[in-house]
């Protein structure tokens, strides 16, 4: 009796283990609209969403499959623009498809043109793949100007999401409404990737990532593999171009433009290549950077630039395995010896940040503002560019804080040589 117990236990840890973390996705996903109401949130959050899926189909190509793309938003792009002309057809009475399934046709869109251009590309590994998509890029951004019939020219395409054909009876007039149905492809793409890793083809990418040359000898072509990566990875992409479609009722032609391709590298690179969740969480920061931080600064995309120089420098494994280094220290329960170490380094984080800022700030003012003369303002204080108060100050910053971030620095790495010392006498 108590083994059938320990057994029933066992299962059911096993089970909330397993699928808790998307039953608290969806559950999430549900709760958001109500904690952030302003519509300035739900465009945000919709905006998430849509870079969720964008920025995983990315790390199917560079996390799994070891191919670095400097134009995978061609079939972003692509897939919005067919949908957007799906959307008109339905619009014009020709085509009785529900607005819900429009993304499909960017998604299959997506995946036919990854079939083509995955065919020529994958030929080649390494900086030949990355200059073969590159050249992809351009091209694609040059038919862009060259096709107005399909691609609108500067003005884009527009359209209409307002459908009478509707699967939920949404109309789809209000953002939340926009919302969900995003969400809801959200979390389909995010779960079908996701399996996708656990089949044998994710594996055999894992194998071609990560030894190419051995891998022929179980029996795969490198070649196919790769390709078949490759639509499946343009086919998701194309679906998060037709949510883009939706979400906007207008594509141009900067979706299909080296801008997006830089764009989804570095959410998918600062939020971790190495883990699965590694760029939705660099997809969620990115995106709440350029929508809030623009709002703020007009320096917001040096701000991003150092942030992804330092991810590069410091914690090439992203977000994400900066997270996960800590899980072993938290299985052995030495969590709390770090945070002394870390609290001491958060201080003069905080202080060269600070002065960092305040120097980027006033040179933006002096170079971009129209009256460099006035005050500016900054945290609720007014003063003037040109004080050599403001610069002393911001300097002095930099150096303090610098200073004294290399002593915490030392004894962060302390901390953690005891904490290493402790887990390896604690395995023996």
């Amino acid at each position: 009796m108590n083994t059938e117990n320990s057994k029933s236990k066992n299962t059911t840890l096993y089970h909330i283990q397993r699928y808790g973390i998307w039953i608290a996705a969806g559950l999430l996903t549900c709760v958001l609209p109500f904690i952030f109401r302003s519509g300035f949130a739900l465009s945000m959050m919709s905006q998430m969403g849509i870079a969720i899926i964008f920025s995983l189909s990315y790390n199917m190509l560079l996390g799994q499959g070891g191919m670095l793309s400097f134009g995978h938003a061609v079939f972003y792009g692509l897939g919005g623009f067919i949908s957007i002309h799906a959307l008109n057809i339905v619009m014009d009475g020709e085509l009785p498809v529900p607005v819900e399934l429009m993304p499909l046709f960017g998604g299959i869109g997506g995946f036919l043109f990854g079939i083509v251009f995955g065919w020529i590309s994958t030929k080649r590994a390494g900086t030949t793949f990355a200059l073969i998509s590159l050249g992809i890029g351009e091209m694609i951004a040059a038919c862009s100007l060259m096709l107005p019939s399909f691609f609108g020219g500067e003005e884009g395409i527009s359209g209409d999401r307002m459908l009478e054909v509707s699967l939920t009876g949404f109309e789809f007039g209000k953002q939340i409404e926009v919302y969900y149905l995003i969400g809801f492809w959200m979390l389909l793409c995010t779960a079908l990737m996701y399996l996708l890793t656990q089949t044998p083809l994710g594996r055999v990418a894992n194998a071609v990532r990560d030894n190419p040359e051995r891998t022929p000898f179980i029996g795969y072509d490198i070649h196919r593999v790769r390709t078949r990566q490759y639509a499946l990875a343009a086919f998701f992409a194309g679906i998060a171009g037709g949510l883009f479609a939706i979400n906007y009722e207008i594509v141009t032609a900067e979706t299909v433009g080296a801008l997006e391709s830089g764009n989804v590298l570095m959410m998918t690179y600062i939020g971790g290549v190495g883990h699965f969740f590694g760029p939705i969480l660099g997809a969620v920061l990115v995106t709440f950077m350029q929508i809030s931080l623009a709002n703020i600064t007009h320096a917001w995309l040096l701000y991003f630039g150092l942030l992804f120089m330092g991810m590069v420098l410091w914690a090439p494994n992203g977000l994400a395995g900066i997270i996960m280094l800590h899980e072993p220290v938290w299985n052995a329960g030495l969590t709390r010896r770090l945070l002394p170490a870390y609290a001491k380094a958060a201080l003069p984080t905080i202080l060269l940040f600070l002065g960092i800022m305040i120097l980027i700030e006033i040179n933006y003012h002096l170079s971009l503002s129209i009256d460099p003369d006035k005050p500016m303002h900054l945290f609720g204080i007014q003063f003037y560019a040109q004080s050599p108060i403001a610069w002393a100050i911001s300097i002095l910053l930099i150096i303090i804080g610098f200073w004294l971030f290399r002593r915490a620095a030392k004894l962060v790495n302390l901390s953690w040589q005891d904490i290493t010392y402790e887990m390896k006498k604690g395995l023996r």
